[in-house]
C-alpha cells in the first residue's frame, strides 16, 4: 500500500479510510514509518489526514509510537500546521507513557496550549490530561495547574470544564 496515495485519494478522508491506512501501518516498524513521515509532512492536506490514522493506529499498536514521541511533542508547539495533527497528537500523548527527557518541554507547550483560549477545546482538554498525568511525578505543577483551573473554569466552554473539574478533584 502507498500511504500517501491512499490518505490523499479519498476528498473526504473517511473514517474507513482513516482506519485501513492505520491497520496497514500496524503491519511493521517500515509501513508505521512511512505514515508518520505523512503525518510530518510539510503538505497540510496528507500531515491532516495522516493524524487521524496515527491515532488509531497508535490505540491499536502503542509500541510504534515510541520512537516518535519527540514528534509528537514538538508538533504541540507548532503553530504552522493543521488543528488535527495537533489535536491527534496530543490526544495519544495523554495516554501513553512519556520518557522523562521529554517531560519539560511537554508541560511548557501543554500549559501554554491550555491557556490559549484560540485553540480547539478538544487540543486544549488532551493538553489538560497531559499535565495531569505529568503532575503525578512533579507534585510542585500542581499547585500551578490548579491556580489555572481555579480561576478560568467559569469562563470556559462545557467540555474545558467538565475535564477541568475531574481534574481539581484529584489534585
Amino acid at each position: 500500500m502507498n500511504i500517501k496515495e491512499e490518505l490523499l485519494a479519498d476528498p473526504y478522508q473517511s473514517k474507513r479510510k482513516a482506519t485501513e491506512v492505520a491497520m496497514y501501518a500496524c503491519t511493521s516498524e517500515d509501513a508505521f514509518r512511512h505514515l508518520m513521515h505523512c503525518f510530518e509532512s510539510d503538505e497540510y492536506r496528507l500531515a491532516q489526514r495522516a493524524a487521524y490514522s496515527v491515532s488509531i493506529a497508535t490505540h491499536v499498536r502503542p509500541e510504534l509510537i515510541r520512537p516518535y514521541i519527540g514528534v509528537l511533542v514538538s508538533q504541540l508547539k507548532r503553530t504552522d500546521i493543521h488543528d488535527a495533527v495537533i489535536r491527534n497528537s496530543a490526544r495519544i500523548l495523554q495516554d501513553i507513557t512519556i520518557p522523562d527527557e521529554f517531560h519539560g518541554e511537554l508541560m511548557d507547550a501543554a500549559f501554554g496550549i491550555i491557556a490559549n483560549r484560540q485553540l480547539a477545546i478538544a487540543i486544549r482538554t488532551f493538553c489538560l490530561t497531559i499535565l495531569f498525568n505529568l503532575s503525578k511525578i512533579y507534585p510542585e505543577i500542581q499547585k500551578e495547574l490548579r491556580v489555572f483551573l481555579e480561576e478560568s473554569v467559569e469562563y470556559e466552554p462545557a467540555a474545558f470544564q467538565s475535564r477541568a473539574r475531574k481534574i481539581l478533584k484529584k489534585i
